[in-house]
Protein backbone atom coordinates (compact mmCIF):
# COMPACT_ATOMS: atom_id res chain seq x y z
CA UNK A 1 0.00 0.00 0.00
CA UNK A 2 1.11 3.31 -0.44
CA UNK A 3 1.41 6.28 1.71
CA UNK A 4 -1.64 8.27 2.39
CA UNK A 5 0.75 11.30 2.87
CA UNK A 6 0.30 12.21 -0.50
CA UNK A 7 -2.42 13.90 -2.01
CA UNK A 8 -2.59 12.22 -5.14
CA UNK A 9 -4.30 8.97 -6.39
CA UNK A 10 -2.49 6.32 -5.17
CA UNK A 11 -2.75 2.93 -7.38
CA UNK A 12 -5.11 1.50 -4.78
CA UNK A 13 -7.62 4.43 -6.37
CA UNK A 14 -7.88 2.76 -9.25
CA UNK A 15 -11.68 2.60 -10.47
CA UNK A 16 -13.05 -0.75 -9.44
CA UNK A 17 -15.45 -2.26 -12.51
CA UNK A 18 -18.88 -1.21 -12.56
CA UNK A 19 -18.80 2.30 -10.69
CA UNK A 20 -19.63 4.39 -13.09
CA UNK A 21 -18.26 7.75 -12.37
CA UNK A 22 -21.56 10.13 -13.75
CA UNK A 23 -23.88 7.71 -11.28
CA UNK A 24 -21.50 8.50 -7.95
CA UNK A 25 -21.48 12.27 -8.98
CA UNK A 26 -25.64 11.89 -9.25
CA UNK A 27 -25.74 10.18 -6.27
CA UNK A 28 -23.55 12.49 -4.51
CA UNK A 29 -25.46 15.45 -5.77
CA UNK A 30 -28.73 13.79 -4.62
CA UNK A 31 -27.25 12.98 -1.33
CA UNK A 32 -25.93 16.34 -0.53
CA UNK A 33 -29.35 18.28 -2.07
CA UNK A 34 -31.36 16.20 0.15
CA UNK A 35 -29.39 17.11 3.63
CA UNK A 36 -29.94 20.62 2.65
CA UNK A 37 -27.68 23.80 2.62
CA UNK A 38 -24.56 23.95 5.24
CA UNK A 39 -24.93 19.79 6.07
CA UNK A 40 -22.80 17.10 5.12
CA UNK A 41 -22.54 14.00 3.57
CA UNK A 42 -19.77 11.03 4.55
CA UNK A 43 -18.65 9.66 1.26
CA UNK A 44 -19.65 5.89 2.29
CA UNK A 45 -23.06 7.11 2.05
CA UNK A 46 -22.80 7.99 -1.32
CA UNK A 47 -20.80 4.24 -1.60
CA UNK A 48 -23.29 2.51 0.05
CA UNK A 49 -25.62 4.40 -2.12
CA UNK A 50 -24.20 3.16 -5.61
CA UNK A 51 -22.89 -0.36 -4.39
CA UNK A 52 -24.10 -3.56 -2.75
CA UNK A 53 -23.68 -3.14 0.80
CA UNK A 54 -21.20 -6.15 0.97
CA UNK A 55 -18.87 -3.90 -1.79
CA UNK A 56 -19.39 -0.26 -0.50
CA UNK A 57 -16.26 0.09 0.26
CA UNK A 58 -14.57 -1.16 -3.23
CA UNK A 59 -16.57 2.47 -4.64
CA UNK A 60 -15.04 4.75 -2.24
CA UNK A 61 -12.01 5.13 -4.10
CA UNK A 62 -14.76 6.48 -7.70
CA UNK A 63 -16.64 8.86 -4.82
CA UNK A 64 -13.11 10.71 -3.73
CA UNK A 65 -12.45 10.91 -7.83
CA UNK A 66 -15.76 12.61 -8.52
CA UNK A 67 -16.21 14.86 -5.18
CA UNK A 68 -12.41 15.96 -6.29
CA UNK A 69 -13.94 16.40 -10.08
CA UNK A 70 -17.24 17.98 -8.93
CA UNK A 71 -15.94 20.36 -6.33
CA UNK A 72 -13.46 21.56 -8.77
CA UNK A 73 -15.95 22.12 -11.06
CA UNK A 74 -17.54 24.66 -8.01
CA UNK A 75 -20.59 22.44 -7.93
CA UNK A 76 -19.30 20.38 -4.29
CA UNK A 77 -17.70 21.46 -1.16
CA UNK A 78 -14.97 19.61 0.50
CA UNK A 79 -14.57 19.51 4.29
CA UNK A 80 -12.33 18.31 6.62
CA UNK A 81 -12.67 18.79 9.96
CA UNK A 82 -15.54 21.42 9.25
CA UNK A 83 -13.34 24.00 6.85
CA UNK A 84 -13.84 23.92 3.57
CA UNK A 85 -10.53 22.50 1.37
CA UNK A 86 -9.21 22.96 -1.91
CA UNK A 87 -10.09 19.73 -3.74
CA UNK A 88 -6.38 18.91 -4.71
CA UNK A 89 -5.65 19.16 -1.13
CA UNK A 90 -7.76 16.37 -0.21
CA UNK A 91 -6.71 13.70 2.12
CA UNK A 92 -7.63 11.51 5.01
CA UNK A 93 -11.31 12.07 6.36
CA UNK A 94 -13.85 14.03 4.65
CA UNK A 95 -17.21 15.42 3.90
CA UNK A 96 -19.27 16.38 1.13
CA UNK A 97 -21.55 19.50 0.85
CA UNK A 98 -23.35 21.73 -1.38
CA UNK A 99 -21.79 25.34 -2.17
CA UNK A 100 -24.33 28.00 -0.84
CA UNK A 101 -26.00 30.69 -2.67
CA UNK A 102 -26.60 33.04 -0.35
Amino acid sequence: MTSNSSPHLSDDDRAPRGFDPEAVERAILQLTSACGPGRTVAPADVALAVAPAEHWQRALPQVRRSAVALAAAGRLLIYRKGKVIDPAELRGVYRLGLPRND
